[in-house]
């Protein structure tokens, strides 16, 4: 999956980007059950990764979701993390910021919610819609986007000094993709819930997220906080990918077996 990896300093043009990609697998009844009984063994070895993560208690794991409108964020979290015990794992989404947390910098709230060691954390949005949201409707100037881009880029190696490993995933979808999807929420009873009126707005201003989610891309994709460009139009391949880099980051952590108690027999153990 290392082909959707962004080069730090690289600027991707997005519209050159495949939302519809899906690798080696056929876009065929065939490829999509392949590729999700192989996300289902991941989601399996997720699991035990997490435990040897919350027994060792020295490293954490933060994932972050960013994408439009409808591009998946839930839908994600709810396959790749499916077999994770939510005891050590945590899901933190962030919306318009309250007067109380606008009474302090933009990273302060983000930080709270940063994973402690032997967890995982989860960004549904993040830290990233200071830069995207009010930069695309004029409320931040260059100057100080750049400046919050900078901060970002310190903030996460604070983070990756520390002992959190951290995954970014743009959650990349096209125009056409997220019309149906909007449309399929209209129709469904169930999912009108889902539907925002703003979110047609928003969708108004596709070219200049683009552009935005470019810059962010291109200025704080690092080696210690890399940033994913997941093709997300087929979302079986979207939680393919997004499980295969998780499995794989957690096990390059290497993380060893915390060691028995002290003074104990095991073999002569007996429980009576």
């Amino acid at each position: 999956m290392k082909q959707y990896r962004i080069p730090p300093g690289v600027r991707v043009q997005l519209d050159k980007m495949d939302p519809d990609d899906t690798g080696a697998y056929k876009k065929t009844d065939q490829g999509k059950e392949k590729a999700k009984a192989i996300t289902a063994d991941l989601t399996g070895r997720l699991g035990e990764l997490q435990e040897r993560l919350y027994a060792n208690g020295e490293r954490s794991l933060l994932a972050v979701l960013q994408g439009m409108d409808t591009s998946g964020k839930d839908g994600t979290i709810k396959s790749v993390m499916s077999g994770v015990n939510p005891q050590g794992c945590k899901v933190a989404s962030f919306k318009a910021p309250s007067n109380s947390e606008l009474a302090h910098d933009f990273l302060w709230r983000v930080h709270h919610e940063a994973p402690p060691k032997g967890h995982i954390g989860i960004f549904n949005r993040s830290h990233y819609e200071d830069v995207l949201i009010t930069r695309v409707h004029g409320r931040l100037s260059e100057k100080v986007a750049k400046q919050r881009l900078n901060q970002i880029k310190e903030f996460e190696e604070l983070l990756y000094e520390n002992g959190t490993t951290i995954l970014k995933f743009f959650l990349h979808i096209s125009k056409d993709e997220q019309k149906q999807r909007l449309e399929e929420r209209i129709r469904d009873p169930e999912k009108r819930w889902k539907f925002n009126e703003g979110d047609l707005e928003e969708r108004k201003l596709w070219k200049d997220y683009m552009r935005a989610f470019e810059d962010v891309l291109a200025a704080t994709s690092t080696d210690h906080a890399p940033w994913y460009v997941v093709p997300a139009n087929r979302k079986w391949y979207r939680n393919l990918v997004v499980a295969s880099t998780i499995v794989e980051a957690m096990n390059d952590l290497k993380l060893k077996r915390p060691p028995e108690p002290a003074g104990v027999d095991f073999s002569k153990l007996q429980i009576v």
